[in-house]
């Protein structure tokens, strides 16, 4: 029986406890909310900066070799900046999942400045990397900094900091109910009733105050959006399984790039890192679109703007490489926020590909396609199709599309299951682990 829910008198330890761990994680929420409120703030100054300078970029004689150089030297300095802090590297997420199993103690304050700024140079030069991912950890580390404050057990130190990892995604998405899913479905893959109430207050409080700063609009404006005919699901559930195999795919392609960077591990970190970076910023020069976390692109689509079927496939194929090329870089950095734009593409092009065959489709039924192409493709990656699901209704405030998004995840999850394809971070956690792929 969970502690909890045991009977007692008033003041019994285990209620006191569980109070004391509440306190804790809503503290630590109310720092995870403006830390990662103000991770989110300089990143859009950041974007804006990198705006100003591409087109400097364009405009100047030689303007691109400058543009290219400081590309490469944000990459090459968060990749020092995560030798000093090796556990700042990539992802949050399986590190978060390597401390619920016991597999590594919890981590310290000293990843909050590795993240923060490491994640600001390599995210904000435009690098095709997750905002979820630093944010994610910075909140795992001051929930478990609370809860040792607190003189917690381990058991509760554990707790605090799967439940703050909740609340920085959620802070990243502006998506509380998705941050908390995340922490059941993805995380844990369990539910008790402490690690639920302390989910609950991290998850509140943190978005809370993140909204003081990035305010309280959903992060993408969506035109209302009427249901989907039921005759089309057949159409949704193949598109799950061609996003079934695209993000086996895409899962395979990560892993080989980090693969590559432990065969090229004689090459210093900080040299590979710019090497990745002059690459994008190439491209940034080439189309800004086609790096970066994604947001713009994703917006742009889901205004429903008209891009040819070529351009479509242009920018998947390159986010495709791009985005596991610059996790390879050490850099930190997640994989959610380019997914979802991967995702969205991957709708597009299917819905202009199908138009073909069947004419006559609404923009409506197109831009359904878009936002079923976010959620599918996080399924068949990530392995959970909830949190996908609640994270894009969020992010949209659009609820017409669940019943896609439904039956398209379920086809996803089975198609990548039946390939063997395994959930990407119980890949990158071994690779943590063992130190090689």
């Amino acid at each position: 029986m969970d502690p909890t829910e045991r009977p007692g008198r008033e003041g019994d330890p285990a209620r006191a406890g569980l109070m004391v761990l509440l306190a804790a994680v809503a503290a630590a929420g109310l720092a995870t909310g403006f830390v990662g409120g103000a991770f989110r703030w300089v990143l859009d100054r950041a974007t804006e900066l990198r705006g100003h300078i591409v087109t400097w970029a364009l405009e100047t004689p030689f303007g691109w070799i400058a543009a290219v150089l400081l590309t490469a030297l944000a990459a090459a300095t968060a990749a020092a900046i995560v030798r000093m802090s090796p556990r700042s590297a990539g992802s949050g997420i399986q590190d978060v999942e390597a401390v619920v199993r016991g597999e590594v103690a919890p981590p310290r304050l000293d990843v909050i400045p590795a993240r923060f700024v490491g994640g600001a140079l390599a995210i904000g030069s435009g690098l095709v990397l997750g905002r979820e991912g630093p944010t994610v950890h910075m909140g795992a580390a001051l929930g478990a900094a609370a809860a040792e404050a607190a003189r917690r057990d381990d058991a509760d130190v554990r707790i605090a900091q799967t439940a703050l990892s909740g609340a920085g995604l959620a802070v990243a998405f502006n998506a509380p109910i998705g941050g908390a899913l995340f922490v059941f479905e993805e995380v844990t893959h369990r539910l008790s009733t402490r690690l639920m109430l302390a989910t609950l207050v991290a998850v509140g409080v943190a978005v809370a105050c993140a909204r003081i700063i990035i305010g309280n609009s959903p992060d993408f404006a969506v035109v209302d959006l009427a249901e989907a005919p039921l005759h089309t699901l057949p159409l949704f559930v193949a598109f799950g399984v061609t996003l079934g195999l695209l993000g086996a795919a895409y899962s395979s392609v990560v892993v080989g790039c980090l693969t590559l960077a432990h065969r090229l591990r004689r090459i210093p970190p900080t040299v590979r890192a710019a090497v990745v970076g002059a690459v994008v910023g190439a491209a940034l020069l080439y189309d800004p679109l086609t790096v970066s976390g994604g947001d713009a692109l994703t917006q742009l689509l889901l205004h429903g703007q008209s891009v040819a079927l070529p351009v479509v496939l242009t920018y998947l194929v390159i986010r495709f490489f791009a985005g596991p090329l610059s996790y390879a870089a050490g850099t930190p950095g997640g994989l959610f926020a380019p997914l979802l734009a991967l995702g969205a593409l991957a709708g597009l092009a299917f819905v202009q590909a199908v138009e073909g065959f069947w004419p006559g489709w609404g923009a409506d039924l197109a831009l359904m396609f878009v936002l079923v192409g976010m959620s599918t493709l996080f399924a068949a990656v990530v392995r959970a199709p909830l949190t996908g699901i609640v994270l894009v209704v969020e992010m949209t405030a659009v609820t017409s599309a669940v019943i896609p998004m439904i039956a398209a995840g379920a086809a996803a999850v089975l198609t990548a299951t039946a390939l063997r394809s395994r959930p990407v971070y119980d890949r990158l956690r071994e690779i943590m682990l063992t130190g090689k792929p």
